[in-house]
C-alpha cells in the first residue's frame, strides 16, 4: 500500500531519484499472460523462457556464394570436375565422387562428402573445369548444423521485451506463437470546465484540452492498452463515477491536474475519499506536484496540470512503473556531455529538466541549445527538443561553453 504522509509537513522537497525508488517499491508485476501469434508480438514481454525446438542452422551450409568440395582432393590438383548446383531450398542430390565440386550459394545446404567453400572470388571456371584457391583449413566458409543453438537451448527468456531482432529469432526457430505478458491496461481522463473538444470554438476563459492528446500518444509509445474517458466536468459526482470506472476497468488510472497541495477542487477530495493517496511534492522542475497511490484495485498517478509537467512527470516517474507492471528491468537512461550554446538561467533547489537541442559541430563535439522559453505551460519546447538538458538540484546559472548533462529523448518522447 502507498505510503501515507502529510505532504505540508514535509521538511523539504523530494528528490525525483529518491521518489522514483519509492514508487517502485510500491508496485509489482502483472502475473496474468496470453498466447499471441507472432506478427503481433512486438513490444511484448515474454512470460516464460523459451527454447528452440531445432537446431541452428539446422543443416551444414555455406557462408558464401563460390564451391564446396573436399580440401584433401585439392593436396594433388588445384583443379576440380563441376558435378552440379546446390541453391537455398535447392540443394544438390547428386553422388559425391572424389577430385569433383558443385557451384554453391550462400545458405544453400553442404553436399554430404564435401567439407569446405571456397569463396567465388579465389576460384576459376573453364567449362566443369573449376580451379580453386586452396584455403588454409577444413571447414572455410561452413556452418555447421547447431553452431549457434542446438535443440532445447534457451533462446529467450521470461521478461525479454521483443524487438526487431527477437522477433526474426522467433521466426528462425519456427514459433509461430508465443506467450507474453498481459499488456498494461491504462484508463485517463482530463477534468476541468474549461476544457474544450479540438474543432469546437472558444468561448472566452475556455482553452483546448491538449494533455489528454499528449497523454495518449506517450500511453501508445508505451506499449500499454489505454482508455480514454473523455473530459470530466467538475462535478463531484461526475468525477467519483469516473474514478470508480476507470478503475474498475484498468490496472492504472492516470489524470492529469487537481493535484497541487493548494488546489481547491472536487479532484482531491474525491481521491482522498475514494482511495488510499498520497499528495507528494517532488524537487523536480518541470513537475513539482505528484499523487500517488491507489483506487480499488488499481494503481492512480496523478500528473500535474501544465503540459510539459505533464510530459516530464509521465516520462520520469510513470513510465518506469509501467515497465515495472509488464514485467521489465527498470531502464538505465543514455547520459552524455555536451557543450551549452549560450548562458542558461537556474535557481538552485531543484533539478531542473530543461528541454533542449542536441547536435554535434564539425569536430563531431556534442553541442547543445534550449529550445527558448523553458515555462511549464510551453508545450511547444517539447515539440522542438531532442533532449533535455539537465540541471543538478544545487546547480545555479550555469555560463555558455560549461559542460552539460545531456539526456537524449528515446522512443516514448520522440
Amino acid at each position: 500500500m502507498p505510503m501515507k504522509f502529510d505532504p505540508c509537513s514535509q521538511p523539504s522537497l523530494m528528490h525525483p531519484d529518491e521518489a522514483i525508488i519509492k514508487l517502485l517499491d510500491q508496485v509489482m508485476p502483472l502475473s496474468d499472460s496470453e498466447m499471441v501469434q507472432l506478427p503481433h508480438a512486438l513490444g511484448r514481454v515474454l512470460a516464460e523462457d523459451l527454447a528452440s525446438s531445432i537446431d541452428l542452422p539446422p543443416f551444414n551450409n555455406s557462408a558464401m556464394d563460390g564451391y564446396a568440395f573436399r580440401l584433401q582432393d585439392l593436396s594433388n590438383n588445384d583443379t576440380l570436375t563441376l558435378i552440379g548446383h546446390s541453391f537455398a531450398g535447392h540443394p544438390f542430390d547428386g553422388e559425391v565422387k572424389p577430385n569433383t565440386c558443385v557451384r554453391i550459394m550462400t545458405g544453400a545446404p553442404l553436399p554430404s562428402g564435401y567439407d569446405t567453400v571456397q569463396m567465388q572470388e579465389k576460384a576459376s571456371a573453364n567449362g566443369d573445369s573449376i580451379t580453386i584457391e586452396a584455403p588454409d583449413a577444413v571447414g572455410e566458409n561452413v556452418r555447421y548444423r547447431g553452431e549457434e543453438l542446438n535443440t532445447g537451448d534457451k533462446v529467450l527468456r521470461a521478461g525479454t521485451q521483443i524487438g526487431a531482432a527477437e522477433m526474426g529469432v522467433l521466426a528462425t526457430i519456427g514459433a509461430s506463437q508465443v506467450r507474453v505478458v498481459r499488456r498494461v491496461k491504462v484508463a485517463f481522463f482530463s477534468t476541468g470546465d474549461e476544457l474544450r473538444p479540438v474543432g469546437s470554438e472558444l468561448a472566452p476563459g475556455q482553452i483546448y484540452d491538449s494533455n489528454r492528446y499528449s497523454i495518449q500518444g506517450l500511453l501508445s509509445r508505451s506499449n500499454v492498452e489505454w482508455v480514454d474517458l473523455g473530459v470530466i466536468a467538475d462535478d463531484p459526482e461526475a468525477i467519483r463515477e469516473a474514478f470508480r470506472t476507470g478503475a474498475a476497468q484498468a490496472d492504472m488510472l492516470l489524470t492529469s491536474g487537481g493535484v497541487s497541495v493548494g488546489d481547491a477542487d472536487y479532484t482531491k477530495q474525491i481521491l482522498e475519499e475514494e482511495g488510499e493517496i498520497t499528495f507528494w511534492k517532488l524537487a523536480m522542475k518541470p513537475g513539482k506536484p505528484f499523487a500517488f497511490g491507489r483506487l480499488g484495485k488499481a494503481i492512480f498517478c496523478g500528473l500535474p496540470g501544465n503540459p510539459v509537467s505533464s510530459m516530464v512527470t509521465y516520462y520520469k516517474l510513470v513510465w518506469p512503473l509501467i515497465n515495472k507492471m509488464q514485467g521489465l528491468p527498470r531502464a538505465k537512461p543514455l547520459l552524455l556531455q555536451a557543450k551549452l550554446s549560450s548562458d542558461l538561467r537556474k535557481f538552485a533547489g531543484r533539478v531542473e529538466y530543461q528541454r533542449g537541442i542536441l547536435s554535434h559541430n564539425e569536430q563531431g563535439q556534442a553541442e547543445v541549445s534550449i529550445t527558448g522559453g523553458q515555462g511549464s505551460g510551453m508545450l511547444t519546447s517539447m515539440s522542438l527538443a531532442n533532449c533535455f538538458v539537465i540541471l543538478a538540484r544545487e546547480q545555479g546559472d550555469t555560463p555558455a561553453g560549461s559542460l552539460v548533462t545531456v539526456e537524449p529523448f528515446n522512443s516514448v518522447l520522440c
